[in-house]
């Protein structure tokens, strides 16, 4: 355990990085600017996400003084060292600007390589302050800062595996991933999570297009990723069958406090006289039970929808003309029961159903 702290002080902090506030991007880009606000990166903080902060307020790891999220939640912060390190008294602090700026647009910009590692990947960080890696070949020299278009990692779209490929805890449980085998050259979330959308990527040189900084996900801008799900509908002479098809290379949901729903229903003479709910959830645990993460030793049980799975769900009830099957899919941010033991049963965004998409089919 010891090693792999100093495994990430030694790829983290061997460069003590300032990196420049999210408002300094505001006056060149402001259309991006605002995108970014609305996104998880930009709330990725404890002051921000109640159901980050709840799961931190169990972490055994608090006692200790220690917040060791801040390597993919706030890595920004100006004392990034001292709030990994146990045992010395430093917590988050609403007050530190570098911390409030949560995964900050000059971080992700200077990543310059990924750092690969069995328990987790670390990104490691260009040096030189005003020097930013992206993608758009065709740009005007900014007075700004420096570009460079050549970073393989932003050119091949994996730049996000420093923090979202894989996590693994004290027991070797995979806890969260969403590149499991560790194919990162393999892996693209740009293509998904940041598509191409109306509008100038900066005030400096006109476009019709930019890349999208809003991170489409599950707290926010599904519409953007619901094309890569199909609901898919067959009638039989006694029942019927619904097909989700997913074209997502990751499961549905990554998260293990998140749970997901298909329902199912059969509307007749605008009376339902049918319904059935399937639940897609991934549940880790000990010794068959649910634990935390940090206490989690093995699955539980895992009927989350696949990468690229086609899941088929079949029902023996006989319709009629006329009848009209409505499918929607939907998840929660946190199970149920895992809201309970949080104490987050009146924060709306950890209970409420997010609908992902629907179909209405005419028989």
């Amino acid at each position: 355990m010891k090693k792999s702290i100093l495994l990430v002080f030694a790829v983290v902090l061997s460069y003590a990085a300032h990196f420049a506030p999210n408002k300094d991007c505001k006056q060149c880009h402001p259309l991006i600017y605002e995108e970014y606000q609305t996104s998880q990166h930009a709330n990725a903080t404890i002051f921000k996400d109640p159901i980050h902060k709840a799961v931190w307020d169990k972490n055994p790891a608090k006692k200790k003084e220690s917040y060791n999220c801040a390597k993919c939640h706030t890595p920004a912060a100006d004392n990034l060292k001292e709030l990994i390190k146990p045992n010395n008294g430093v917590l988050p602090d609403p007050n530190n600007k570098t911390q409030s700026d949560a995964v900050a647009c000059a971080y992700c910009h200077r990543i310059k390589a990924i750092k690969e590692d069995l328990k987790t990947n670390h990104n490691i960080i260009s040096k030189e302050p005003k020097k930013y890696f992206g993608t758009l070949k065709e740009h005007i020299k900014s007075p700004y800062h420096k570009i460079e278009t050549t970073n393989p990692n932003f050119l091949k779209g994996n730049v996000c595996m420093g923090c979202h490929s894989h996590k693994r805890n004290k027991f070797g449980l995979n806890v969260c991933s969403t590149n499991e085998n560790r194919e990162i050259e393999n892996a693209n979330c740009v293509s998904c999570h940041m598509p191409k959308v109306k509008g100038s990527v900066s005030t400096l040189r006109q476009t019709k297009t930019h890349t999208f900084h809003g991170f489409p996900g599950a707290h926010v801008h599904q519409n953007l990723l619901k094309k890569y799900v199909d609901i898919e509908f067959l009638a039989h002479l006694k029942g019927f069958e619904i097909a989700i098809n997913s074209k997502i290379p990751h499961d549905f949901l990554l998260h293990p406090a998140r749970v997901a729903f298909a329902k199912i229903m059969v509307i007749r003479d605008k009376k339902k006289i049918f319904e059935k709910k399937e639940i897609l959830v991934r549940v880790i645990g000990a010794n068959g039970k649910p634990t935390p993460p940090w206490l989690a030793k093995e699955v539980v049980k895992d009927s989350m929808l696949k990468a690229n799975e086609k899941r088929v769900f079949k029902y023996n009830f006989e319709l009629k003309k006329g009848d009209k099957v409505v499918v929607v899919l939907g998840y929660k941010l946190v199970k149920p029961p895992l809201s309970k033991k949080l104490g987050l049963q009146k924060i709306e965004i950890a209970n409420k159903p997010f609908i992902f998409k629907k179909e209405i089919f005419s028989y």
